[in-house]
């Protein structure tokens, strides 16, 4: 065997031996035998005085390169028995009697918790909570709400109409982004029966230039009740009770009254909100009526027979308005300073 063969041997039994050190003080013990002053790697280097000159260098380079690996094979094994324990080498550097550190978990949006409150508040009242596709056609989101083709509402410019290819040149198609909830309606009045008592909340899309109050996407709920012997009076409580469940009792509510094309007679929603000067205003926060009898035929529902209501409002400005939030665009930057307040 020779002498750099020695030298491996060395380090073969010192990393076995280090590999079963399971404290401080034994790995203390383990540097003194191998790095220590008086240790074996420390003998194996002075050997170096009495080899033959043509192989010192070979022999001196062998020792330092396991030195070098041993050492730090140490500091490593350090490292981790200091961490792992105290300087006594027994039990562990936590202090396990100190409270937890509880984990950073996400949660919803506030419009989304906003969304499930207004859904859950309804759902009380009897109402089911339905969806529809945000692509949708024109039948659907004009036509069947009375909107005739020439109303300045079905204005490409205020939609988001979906183009094709058609040779070459793009042309609009009548699938578009829906721009109100109200499409639901429809759809739930062509395939289900009266009595009929749903909200619809989700996205709409309208071209709007983005500002403190406006955005291109924003949320709507839709209500819709259909029956015998429904009345305005049925959706003057109705709103009004949703209002002081949301709000607070202490809101006040008002109609005034307004058009909309599906229906008949129409009101806007106010509530009265106090200022912090101690003012009070009245500020408009949904639109409602009673549901025109020609959209009732339109999906084959007797307006002889049946009479319903709806009402519609935006989720942002109901979210802004509670919270006292000044900008819509907070609620989409993402930031999560702003959010973890909610």
């Amino acid at each position: 065997m020779s002498l750099v063969d020695d030298l491996l041997e060395i380090k073969s039994t010192a990393e076995e031996k280090l590999t079963s050190v399971s404290g401080l003080d034994e790995l203390e013990t383990w540097r003194i035998e191998y790095l220590g002053s008086h240790g074996k790697v420390k003998a194996a280097l002075k050997k170096i005085r009495e080899i033959p000159a043509r192989q010192k260098a070979e022999y001196g380079q062998a020792a330092n390169d396991i030195k070098n690996h041993l050492q730090n094979n140490f500091e490593k094994k350090k490292e981790e028995l200091e961490f792992c324990a105290d300087s006594s080498g027994k039990g562990p550097i936590e202090d396990i009697t100190l409270p937890g550190i509880p984990p950073c978990l996400g949660h919803s949006h506030i419009i989304t918790q906003t969304i499930h409150e207004i859904c859950d508040i309804f759902g009380k009242m009897g109402f089911e909570s339905v969806y529809g596709p945000e692509v949708e056609d024109e039948h659907h989101n004009f036509t069947g709400l009375n909107i005739p083709p020439e109303h300045p509402a079905r204005d490409p410019l205020d939609n988001f109409f979906i183009e094709k290819d058609c040779d070459s040149e793009m042309e609009l198609t009548d699938t578009m982004l829906r721009s109100q909830t109200s499409t639901v309606q429809i759809r739930v009045m062509e395939n289900r029966r009266p009595p009929l008592r749903i909200v619809a909340p989700g996205r709409v899309y309208r071209p709007d230039t983005v500002d403190a109050t406006h955005s291109f996407m924003f949320h709507q709920l839709e209500g819709l009740y259909v029956d015998k012997d429904v009345t305005m009076v049925d959706l003057r409580t109705c709103v009004d009770q949703f209002c002081k469940a949301y709000f607070g009792p202490e809101v006040k509510t008002r109609f005034r009254p307004h058009f909309f094309p599906f229906t008949e007679p129409s009101a806007e929603v106010d509530l009265l909100f106090q200022s912090d000067d101690g003012s009070s205003k009245w500020v408009e926060m949904a639109g409602c009526g009673m549901v025109d009898p020609a959209v009732l035929e339109a999906v084959d529902i007797d307006p002889e027979i049946y009479t319903g209501w709806a009402f519609g409002m935006g989720i942002e400005r109901m979210v802004m308005r509670k919270y006292d939030i000044p900008d819509i665009r907070m609620l989409y930057e993402s930031d999560i300073r702003f959010l973890h307040q909610f």
